[in-house]
């Protein structure tokens, strides 16, 4: 019964039981997302899911809408937060299949450690790596069938961690767990076609929210399946046409799905960015031999399949259709030297330069690269052909975001919302988290 056996799992880990590997990896988490989440809410989506639930809102709550002092109950947050925390499309991802593990997670169980605080910090970093673990794990069941047909992973998996994660802070015991899983799986969340949208990091908040409702109904005495991932018309059958729930989960505690999250060095699909590594780098060579950008004539990659499945958009129109679009990352990365928040705009996707570069760019497909690898090159008008290798990109696995770069993204995202004072505090409270005697008042250090 892989549902019990997840649940059985989840409550009986200790703090004291978890790889340090993990730990590290949970904290840097934990920070990148704040960082994300804070930095995020510039974007139109929280915005725009803020003020249409406005209306509806009662009095004053006690959870926070990270980028703002604004206070509101534990659901909207949990919904706000994992927008905002998605909307850059910034965040953590898992190496195994392309999951953004803490947005769902972490969203929902800030939310609740505000509204029921005191939570201490390792209370808080056991719950969130059951969950991490709960819904990775079930991903990984699934991938890639579940994901080839058009299934938003991140979402549709992120609602069971989220529940599980909060099931466990709010004290649960195994059958209510059993069931709050099960009313977190029935509300199955995102799809392909809004990537490109505000819609996709919305995917990201509904799970989140929807996880924490599925934890406080168990709670109320909601019933549900027993069985809700593994029934023969449960979770796991319904969404995919291969699972592997029960290998999966014989796992747990064993090995750490934590330990093979990665962090995001560009706001973009990662499928893209061993192509803009490797285009920055032929940039740079470009430069020191004397070479002008402006007279490139061809650009060309050669990279894995799933990189035109997700973004072969060689017009976008829109900084967030941008994100999904290798032609446009090849052009700014050739004219600009990086990939930050600011070639990802409205602006920037329809700056005319920009435009004239992307119709040059050629790619291909290759089933022997691997995900985190490319072939880049680019042709100039004096017959010079310029090309990159990108065996690991940076961000990856292989050649991971270290504590000095998560700091820096973190402070370039986090100041332009609340300014340098407030970003270095609100980065100490965050590094620190699995110290804090009450995770819900670290919001409160940073406040205006």
């Amino acid at each position: 019964m892989a549902t019990k056996a997840l649940a059985t799992w989840a409550l009986a880990l200790q703090f004291g039981n978890i790889s340090e590997p993990a730990i590290d990896l949970a904290i840097k988490s934990v920070y990148n997302w704040a960082g994300c989440a804070i930095g995020g809410y510039s974007q139109p989506a929280p915005g725009i899911a803020f003020e249409a639930m406005r209306p509806f809102l009662g009095g004053t709550g006690n959870s926070t809408i990270l980028g703002t002092d604004i206070l509101v109950d534990a659901p909207t947050a949990a919904l706000i937060n994992g927008i905002a925390s998605h909307a850059d499309d910034y965040d953590d991802t898992h190496r195994d299949n392309p999951i953004h593990p803490s947005g769902p997670v972490l969203s929902a169980l800030l939310a609740v450690a505000e509204w029921k605080a005191p939570v201490s910090g390792e209370d808080f970093m056991t719950a969130f790596v059951a969950g991490v673990e709960a819904e990775c794990k079930l991903g990984v069941s699934v991938f890639p069938e579940h994901y080839n047909i058009g299934w938003h992973i991140t979402s549709t998996v992120g609602s069971v961690g989220a529940a599980v994660a909060v099931g466990k802070l709010i004290g649960l015991d195994i059958p209510e767990l059993q069931q709050a899983i099960s009313i977190a799986s029935v509300q199955v969340t995102g799809m392909h076609e809004s990537f490109g949208t505000d819609t996709k990091p919305f995917h990201v908040g509904r799970a989140a929210q929807n996880g924490l409702m599925a934890a406080l109904l168990a709670q109320r005495g909601m019933s549900a399946s027993m069985e809700g991932l593994e029934a023969p018309r449960g979770w796991a059958h319904v969404v995919s046409t291969r699972e592997n729930l029960t290998a999966e989960f014989d796992t747990l505690g064993e090995v750490w799905e934590m330990t093979r999250n990665t962090f995001k060095p560009f706001p973009c699909d990662r499928i893209i960015h061993a192509a803009i590594d490797g285009w920055i780098q032929l940039r740079s060579k470009a430069l020191e031999m004397g070479l002008d950008i402006a007279t490139i004539t061809k650009v060309t990659a050669r990279c894995h399949p799933r990189v035109l499945f997700l973004t072969d958009d060689p017009e976008p129109k829109t900084g967030l259709a941008a994100k999904f679009s290798i032609y446009h990352a090849a052009a700014v990365a050739l004219l600009f030297g990086e990939a930050t928040p600011t070639q990802f705009t409205d602006a920037a996707a329809q700056n005319e330069t920009v435009i004239a570069l992307r119709s040059k760019v050629n790619v291909t497909s290759d089933a022997t690269i691997a995900e985190h690898e490319a072939y880049v090159a680019a042709e100039f008008a004096d017959g010079t052909t310029l090309d990159v290798h990108v065996e690991n990109t940076i961000g990856s696995f292989a050649n991971p975001l270290g504590t000095e770069a998560l700091k820096t993204k973190f402070l370039d995202q986090v100041a332009k919302m609340i300014g340098d004072d407030r970003a270095i505090l609100a980065w100490n409270a965050f590094y620190n988290v699995v110290n804090s005697t009450d995770v819900g008042a670290i919001t409160q250090s940073f406040r205006k």
